[in-house]
């Protein structure tokens, strides 16, 4: 379940932006305004382990803060994001859900209220390949839990993203039917209560 807390993330469709010209990387101005101006995100993922292995199920983020990755039905893997903690509910398991703080993972560069990727020692290297614009980002308060890679289209779309994690494996999740907008309830992110209808109650 390691695998899946790191890819708890953000993201998403596009706002409505100019394409600019090709091979030429995005600032890191016009990146930060993307993604603030994302509120209520859902996409289908697929995610790719260190080891090879891979999975698939939907994204919910509910910008600032909340995020869902549900694995599968409802009562399968789930990752949730809320209240700046994360919560990894394991199928196999009767015990409660694994909780950590949002901080210990690099995705919380990309669901805080206000994303600043010109920010002092945030961004360690920013980079065009292939059309896409590619940031390494880490949080400046926290940079020994890892750092994240997310990959922008031109438009911009933020279409993936790859976890570097603090014991030098990765993951990769790649988004993609996208749609931005809609209602989401709060309590599709409540960890508390989930953990509760799993029959798995936290203490």
């Amino acid at each position: 379940m390691k695998r899946v807390f790191a890819a708890v993330a953000p993201a998403l469709v596009a706002l409505t932006m100019a394409v600019p010209a090709a091979a030429e990387k995005l600032s890191l101005s016009t990146l930060s305004n993307y993604l603030n101006g994302l509120g209520t995100v859902q996409a289908d993922f697929t995610q790719t382990n260190d080891d090879g292995s891979r999975s698939a199920g939907k994204l919910t983020i509910k910008r600032p803060g909340r995020m869902r990755l549900q694995y599968g039905g409802a009562d399968d893997a789930l990752v949730l994001v809320t209240g700046g903690q994360v919560g990894i509910f394991d199928p196999g398991s009767n015990e409660p859900p694994q909780r950590f703080p949002l901080s210990q993972t690099p995705l919380s560069v990309i669901l805080k209220r206000n994303v600043d990727l010109n920010a002092a020692k945030m961004v360690m290297s920013h980079r065009e390949e292939n059309g896409d614009t590619i940031v390494r980002a880490q949080d400046p308060d926290n940079p020994d839990y890892g750092y994240i890679d997310l990959i922008f289209s031109p438009t911009p779309v933020l279409k993936a993203w790859v976890i570097h994690d603090q014991g030098g494996g990765t993951t990769t999740v790649q988004l993609t039917r996208m749609t931005l907008g809609g209602s989401v309830s709060d309590s599709s992110f409540n960890i508390r209560s989930e953990a509760k209808r799993r029959g798995t109650p936290l203490d």
